[in-house]
């Protein structure tokens, strides 16, 4: 018989490095950080985990989940990229979590909060990056939101149908980060939504300068005056203001120049990169492949996986829970499989 590994006699001494651990978070985070002691709690009550705490179990959780890992082959911006330097969803993931770190450590707000918000806040996007959303959204009663769908994962999707039971301010931090919804609970999550932009404004314009789609010089002027001429330039000025400006602020902000100068830049991206001319064949061809996917499901529903189709929800809502969940390689190889004619063997 195979000796068993020892275990603590006293189960209550285990507890102590979790605890421990919110002993420091008491004693040096800001009075304005959420304590992981002090969280709301789960969907499903959990016993505490020794060593971890709420927050940092959550992260786990979502860096060991199968939509996490699928972020590496889906789209940022340029779809299918044949370079290997160009951004994809992980990667923007990954600098998003970065840039929020480092913003939550010098503000003394809860950096495993901020770092789980970051690493689980894109796990619901589709295909083809936004354009995968605009092709789901006439099937369904509402816009197809990629944030709410990533909601949908950590509660319905993930780990065989139950979900990751991630805790309230996780989730309230993941769904509310588009600023297009309501402004999240905490500044750990108002710190990721501010990530999330300064990241995607400046490694997209970088892999559409190294494209070819744009020179430097073509971006407006006060961006680099106020901001810097380098990718790491702009990201430090960026990191640098917005600690400045909301160390003792009700909320996190930026100063008034540098959130115009991030919202010029934004807009330009749209203007020259996200939506020009010369890039929306390619984009038209994405959006008829999602759709046409939809529509085959919509007609052949046993072809949908039974996990999905015992998804909560309605045929619609089980379809797009299964192409959201595919990746940008995995779609392209469905589609030839259901519309185009295979080679003949010789």
């Amino acid at each position: 018989m195979l000796p068993s590994c020892p275990v603590g006699e006293d189960e209550g001494q285990d507890q102590r490095f979790r605890e421990r651990t919110e002993e420091i978070e008491r004693r040096i985070l800001s009075q304005r950080a959420v304590l992981a002691s002090g969280t709301k709690g789960r969907e499903r009550e959990e016993d505490p985990d020794p060593l971890r705490t709420a927050f940092q179990r959550d992260r786990d959780r979502i860096v060991h989940s199968k939509a996490f890992r699928r972020l590496k082959h889906k789209t940022q911006v340029f779809i299918s990229p044949e370079g290997d330097h160009y951004r994809v969803r992980l990667t923007h993931t990954l600098e998003v979590a970065q840039i929020a770190r480092t913003l939550a450590r010098a503000l003394r707000l809860n950096e495993d909060l901020t770092e789980a918000i970051a690493l689980g806040h894109d796990l619901g996007h589709t295909p083809f990056g936004h354009l995968g959303e605009e092709a789901l959204s006439p099937f369904l009663p509402e816009p197809f939101r990629h944030s709410e769908q990533s909601l949908r994962v950590i509660d319905h999707l993930e780990n065989d149908g139950r979900g990751l039971n991630l805790t309230w301010e996780v989730r309230d931090g993941i769904v509310c980060h588009p600023w297009s919804m309501p402004a999240p609970s905490t500044l750990e999550g108002e710190i990721v939504r501010f990530a999330d932009r300064i990241a995607y404004v400046n490694h997209d314009l970088d892999d559409a300068v190294r494209a070819g789609v744009i020179e430097p010089e073509e971006a407006p002027g006060q961006v680099f005056d106020l901001m810097g001429h380098t990718h790491s330039q702009r990201v430090n000025a960026m990191v640098y203001d917005l600690v400045r400006n909301s160390e003792d602020a009700p909320h996190v902000t930026l100063s008034d120049r540098l959130l115009q100068a991030l919202d010029d830049l934004r807009t330009f991206l749209f203007d020259r990169v996200y939506l020009r001319e010369d890039a929306r064949d390619q984009q038209e061809k994405a959006i008829s492949l999602v759709r046409s996917l939809f529509a085959y499901y919509l007609d052949h529903p046993e072809a949908v996986p039974a996990e999905y189709l015992a998804n909560p929800g309605d045929l619609p809502t089980q379809i797009a829970d299964y192409i959201a969940g595919m990746t940008d390689r995995f779609a392209l190889r469905t589609y030839e499989q259901l519309f185009l004619p295979r080679g003949w063997l010789l």
